[in-house]
């Protein structure tokens, strides 16, 4: 790899990151990071949007999904009786869910929580960028906190091999308050146009498959089936019982032979031990969610009622780590 400094300016020629910030629209002003890493792989971490992802590519092909909002600033978000989720809502290949609830709004012992939580409308501290000769690392900390409430904090850390088609993301998430809180986490990624379309395989290796609503199990036996974009479609959500390995790793991934490419999903199935499909073949908003969590997205009520919700005690760190790695072939799809 030295050898290669002959040929360089410096090495941002080939690999590394640039952060801008946005003009305009109700995005402006937001912090990007954009990292190349010499190998085709191109995404952008959105550092006002909990230092999520918002836009990936590899070798020139687009495979998250970018909502009709665009990016909007934190600032904008005012819960569900403002400018909530729906019209707040990037998408991108990651949003991150959480930090205390996920899914459905509720009230849980006297709190009103809001779609999917609050986490993805924070922004990141001390974001910091190493690249080196084989890896370009990136860590932003993201503080959920509140007087009287819950005290978070979520070190997320990027690791992005050089000439590498993947990546891996670990967040260190600790309860620097002194009560005992909820902890729910999902992480929502989403595959978009050219990789997500009627010809794309979509392999999650289940137990079980579970409809989450009467509409959803409508489309039952046709969960890893992609359609053409419909009018009028109305999501569908799947809960996934997933296969784990001999270390408690559980995969899920989308190829799609047309373009060439395609993503592969690898986590540690015991603190996420929950795996949501989200399923939405509508215009424009075409998008197939493949989202592994400790929770499923019922509602913070619903967990606690179920006895599945989990918490954090004080001084507690819940660490989770996930691989996102690209394929070449259908044949690296997982249980292939």
């Amino acid at each position: 790899m030295k050898d290669i400094y002959r040929y360089l300016g410096r090495p941002d020629q080939l690999w590394g990151a640039e952060e801008s910030r946005l003009v305009g629209g109700r995005g402006d002003g937001m912090r990007l990071l954009t990292v190349n890493n010499g190998a085709g792989m191109l995404l952008t971490i959105s550092e006002d949007r909990a230092a999520d992802i918002s836009r990936l590519s590899y070798k020139g092909v687009n495979l998250g999904y970018f909502g009709p909002s665009g990016y909007v600033a934190p600032a904008y978000y005012s819960g569900e009786s403002g400018i909530g989720f729906t019209k707040c809502f990037t998408a991108g290949f990651l949003t991150t869910c959480g930090l205390t609830a996920v899914g459905s709004s509720c009230e849980d012992e006297g709190e009103k929580t809001h779609v999917h939580g609050t986490l993805m409308h924070i922004p990141a501290e001390r974001v910091n960028v190493v690249a080196g000769d084989d890896a370009i690392k990136v860590t932003a900390e993201i503080r959920d906190a509140a007087l009287f409430g819950v005290k978070y904090l979520m070190v997320r850390e990027y690791d992005i091999p050089v000439m590498g088609g993947g990546f891996t993301i670990t967040d260190r998430i600790t309860n620097i308050g002194s009560k005992t809180q909820p902890l729910m986490t999902l992480y929502h990624f989403n595959m978009g146009y050219p990789l997500l379309s009627p010809s794309a395989k979509v392999a999650i290796p289940s137990n079980k498959v579970t409809p989450r609503t009467p509409r959803a199990a409508e489309g039952t036996g046709r969960e890893l089936v992609m359609e053409e974009p419909q009018r009028g479609f109305t999501e569908q959500c799947y809960y996934h019982d997933v296969i784990r390995d001999e270390k408690g790793i559980a995969s899920a991934g989308i190829f799609n032979p047309d373009c060439g490419v395609g993503v592969k999903l690898s986590w540690d199935a015991v603190p996420l031990d929950y795996f949501t499909e989200w399923k939405m073949m509508g215009e424009q908003e075409y998008v197939l969610g493949l989202e592994p969590g400790n929770c499923h997205p019922d509602g913070r009520d619903v967990m606690r009622r179920q006895g599945r919700l989990r918490f954090l005690d004080p001084g507690e760190t819940a660490v989770h780590r996930i691989r996102v790695a690209m394929l070449e072939s259908e044949d690296q799809l997982p249980g292939r």
